[in-house]
């Protein structure tokens, strides 16, 4: 059977896609420690476009 075969999000790591690997998708608990590390962190968000969030916000400074 031909084994399945992937690179760790966190690290790259070539990692055996398999039921007994305790840590899949990653290659050890550390890169999976890491990871999670980083969304508590806030680190991955996904970018907007200035022109799109300035366009977005209201304009207050007008008169009524």
């Amino acid at each position: 059977m031909l084994q399945r075969t992937i690179n760790c999000p966190q690290c790259g790591k070539k990692v055996t896609w398999d039921a007994v690997s305790p840590w899949r998708p990653f290659c050890s608990e550390r890169c999976k420690i890491n990871d999670l590390a980083q969304w508590a962190q806030e680190s991955y968000r996904i970018p907007i476009a200035e022109s799109e969030s300035e366009s977005e916000q209201p304009n207050n400074n007008e008169p009524a």
